[in-house]
């Protein structure tokens, strides 16, 4: 069967509303990262963990404590589900769809939109790892390898960049020099003198 073709994107997910349907411990990273990117989150389960009780009580999610109504997809952006429930999950797939809303039925590819990749973060540097669904255990193992190539130092290197970024960006200078002196910043060269200088200042302190 041939792969599906998948756009490769970074979604902003700033206050949009994103429904999870489940409150177990799968649900509960689910959640985690759509907080994490700033979503607005309900959360539909009878019960739930500790955390996600919490996180209602903080009045972090919003969270109905009762089984999933179709009523619930209603101006959702993206929806999430992650229970114990086949029919359900068909179900809930099938709602999102008539209603335009991207689903993600957790560890079930064919009835997903979009997939969570495997990501290595480090401050603003993010790399996203997708198989479509085919084999999370090697986006797993590739994301440990490029822990180890992308190290923290990678954080403070990127925001070194944005600063010199913004300077350039201020000064009066022609455009195609502009992105020579861009490019010649972020170029190995550069990283390697950075990781020479911020040895040095270690070193000194």
């Amino acid at each position: 069967m041939k792969p599906v073709t998948l756009f490769p994107m970074f979604l902003k997910l700033s206050a949009r509303p994103c429904l999870v349907v489940g409150a177990g411990a799968i649900a509960e990273s689910k959640i985690a990262s759509l907080l994490e990117a700033g979503g607005r989150v309900r959360v539909v389960a009878p019960e739930a963990t500790q955390q996600v009780g919490s996180w209602a009580q903080s009045n972090t999610i919003e969270w109905r404590q009762r089984p999933f109504q179709p009523r619930d997809l209603e101006g959702m952006f993206l929806a999430v589900a992650a229970t114990s429930s086949t029919e359900l999950h068909e179900q809930i797939f099938a709602l999102a769809t008539q209603r335009g809303v991207l689903c993600n039925i957790v560890d079930v590819p064919p009835l997903c939109d979009f997939y969570y990749p495997s990501v290595v973060q480090r401050g603003a540097l993010q790399i996203a790892i997708s198989t479509a669904g085919q084999s999370p255990a090697l986006a797993q193992r590739l994301r440990k390898q490029l822990e180890d190539q992308f190290g923290p130092e990678y954080q403070e290197w990127l925001a070194q960049l944005s600063e010199a970024r913004e300077k350039l960006h201020s000064t009066k200078i022609d455009p195609e020099e502009r992105k020579r002196l861009l490019h010649e910043q972020a170029s190995e060269e550069a990283f390697e003198a950075f990781l020479r200088n911020r040895h040095q200042s270690k070193r000194s302190t």
